[in-house]
Order: structure tokens, then C-alpha cells, then sequence
């Protein structure tokens, strides 16, 4: 007889895993930012994302926040309705929008900061300090590697 010709377990894909991962971080997170902040998880990462890289078109806070620029528009403008990010027009591109947080925005920046500090040493604590400088080198190399970054890299290579 051949070899084993049936595919690896589902649940043994690193791809998989980390959804997995995510998915149980999320439900956490969700509930947090709703019951201590009042917002969804779009909008605290948006607040988070323009509080770090301001200031950001919708554009670029999409890519940062990891979210489609819909969700990102309708974040963003949830955040500027309850007066924590403005909203102005960008002196390079008459058309476009430029966010920045407001001066109510920013202290609730870093109380989201603060909690999603909280969250990343709750996640990781199971793992020691070395292992999580590891891990934090590893998806480095994973995300510039996606992102086609990583010098001489190729689909064959391990």
C-alpha cells in the first residue's frame, strides 16, 4: 500500500491556531471594552491605532487597525460623533481625511492602552520571559515574511 494520502488534522494547521487564538482573545477583549469603555472592538482598536500613528487617513487606519476600510470609516466616525478623534481635511489631498485624537480622546487612549497591556500579560503569562521574547521574534519573522519583507524569502523556503 501507498502512503497515507489523507490531509493533516485541521487543528494541527499554525494558520488555524492562530484564529483560534484570536477568536478566544477577542471574546475577552469584547466584553472589556464594552463594559469598561463603552466600545466595540472596531472602535477601541481604531482609538488605539490613531492614539499610536496619528495622524492616520482611513486609509491607513484600516491597514493599521486590521480592519476594512468600512469598518474603519464607521469606527472612526463613531469615535468622532462621541468627540474622541476629529476628523479634518488633509492639506495634501483636498478630498481626503486626516484623524487625530481629541483632547477628551487621549486620556481614554491610554486607559485602552493600559487595558490592552493588561490583556497581552494575561494571554502571554503562562509563558516566561524568554519564551515570550521568542514568540515575539517568531511572529516578527511571520508577519514581515506575509507581508513580503523578509529578504531572500520564498514559498519553499522553511
Amino acid at each position: 500500500m501507498g502512503a497515507d494520502t489523507s490531509p493533516p488534522a485541521l487543528q494541527d494547521f499554525l494558520t488555524w491556531r492562530l484564529h483560534r487564538l484570536a477568536k478566544l482573545t477577542d471574546r475577552r477583549s469584547i466584553d472589556a471594552y464594552a463594559s469598561v469603555f463603552g466600545l466595540g472592538v472596531g472602535e477601541a482598536r481604531c482609538l488605539a491605532a490613531i492614539g499610536q500613528f496619528a495622524p492616520l487617513s482611513v486609509k491607513d487606519l484600516a491597514a493599521q487597525a486590521n480592519l476594512d476600510k468600512a469598518q474603519a470609516s464607521r469606527a472612526a466616525q463613531m469615535l468622532v460623533d462621541r468627540a474622541l478623534v476629529l476628523k479634518s481635511t488633509s492639506e495634501t489631498d483636498a478630498r481626503g481625511v486626516v484623524l487625530t485624537l481629541t483632547r477628551t480622546g487621549r486620556p481614554l487612549w491610554k486607559r485602552v492602552m493600559k487595558l490592552i497591556e493588561q490583556r497581552n500579560a494575561d494571554i502571554f503569562g503562562c509563558l516566561s520571559a524568554a519564551e515570550q521574547r521568542q514568540l515575539e521574534a517568531v511572529f516578527d519573522r511571520l508577519i514581515a515574511h506575509a507581508e513580503g519583507r523578509l529578504e531572500g524569502s520564498s514559498p519553499a523556503t522553511p
